[in-house]
């Protein structure tokens, strides 16, 4: 079956003292209809960068070197950016990890949220802010009347990541993207935002792509996990598999840094995340990696099969395997 999302062997890159620098390299992912993936990893591993690639929205002056995203079969790498326009937003919807970025300071709530309606041509702008103050009900912003006639700085910080939840789904997409959406909250709003998250996706039908740093939030959302490291996907597989049997020993670290029952302290990983004008030879993950082996300096392994749909990039996975 077609996936609604899949992407294959993107990698996007950055010039750096002349040379262009892979940040993202081959990554390989799938999204079906009305699933969770959570894709996962530190800061600086290429999660949002991945996503924004999803987007065609890498910044300047960054590129997608190669690779191709397919929504329902069609490569959006192939498409205009007037074409690519038709797809933001009315096909795909983006939430972005700090809501006062993401909304205009001089524009109301209400137009903000109609906006999406209006320039895909969806509703007139009487008709589209009448749907705003609908969405903004659906996402639980009390008396939405009056608050889409608000400013963004007039709202709380829960509001305003409900106003930009609203905003993505106005269309009707079938994919959203969620980049880090609870970071900037407290926890019983983080909490409140991923109940949303889940109920709307029940309700309107929606695939979630879902970026996070937060193993707690892979636990209470996913369907499916791809773990990210230096750029590149290091496992990936049903969120029982990669929860419950971890086949890498970075998705182990990370797992070991969460809170949890019986804990008494929490694990740290050693070190920090490659530079990708320097990366390692070998595996990226090598130089921190309390389980490497002398041939782990020697070549990037390959994302191989483990067992019941997961996959991992490691030679003890590899070695498992044969």
């Amino acid at each position: 079956m077609t996936p609604l999302l899949g992407i294959e062997r993107l990698a996007v890159g950055f010039p750096v003292r002349g040379r262009m620098i892979p940040v993202v390299d081959d990554v390989s992912l799938s999204i079906g209809e009305r699933e969770t993936l959570c894709l996962v990893g530190e800061s600086g591993s290429g999660k949002s960068l991945t996503a924004l690639a999803v987007m065609r929205l890498v910044p300047v002056p960054g590129r997608i070197l190669r690779g191709t995203i397919r929504l329902r079969g069609r490569d959006l790498l192939t498409l205009s950016e007037s074409e690519m326009c038709a797809v933001r937003g009315a096909e795909i919807g983006m939430v972005f990890q700090e809501p006062s970025a993401a909304l205009n300071p001089v524009m109301t709530i209400g137009d903000q949220v109609a906006e999406p309606l209006v320039l895909h041509g969806r509703a007139g702008r009487r008709e589209a802010f009448a749907e705003a103050v609908r969405l903004l009900e659906a996402v639980g912003i009390r008396d939405a009347a009056a608050r889409a006639r608000d400013y963004p700085h007039q709202l709380s910080g829960g509001q305003r990541q409900r106003a930009v939840i609203a905003a993505a789904l106005a269309c009707r997409p079938a994919l959203v993207i969620a980049d880090e959406p609870t970071t900037a909250l407290d926890a019983r709003v983080q909490a409140e935002v991923l109940d949303l998250l889940r109920e709307l996706q029940t309700q309107y039908g929606l695939a979630l792509l879902l970026v996070t740093h937060d193993p707690g939030v892979v636990a209470r959302m996913a369907d499916r996990v791809a773990v990210m490291y230096a750029g590149r996907i290091v496992e990936q597989g049903p969120v029982r598999r990669i929860l419950g049997s971890p086949a890498h020993p970075y998705t182990r670290g990370l797992l070991a840094s969460m809170p949890g029952a019986g804990r008494s302290r929490l694990f740290a990983i050693e070190g920090s995340v490659p530079d990708p004008a320097a990366m390692p030879p070998g595996c990226a993950f090598e130089p921190r990696c309390g389980e490497r082996l002398d041939v782990c300096r020697d070549a990037v392994p390959d994302l191989v099969p483990v067992d019941g749909g997961q996959f991992a990039r490691c030679v003890h996975a590899a070695a498992r395997n044969r």
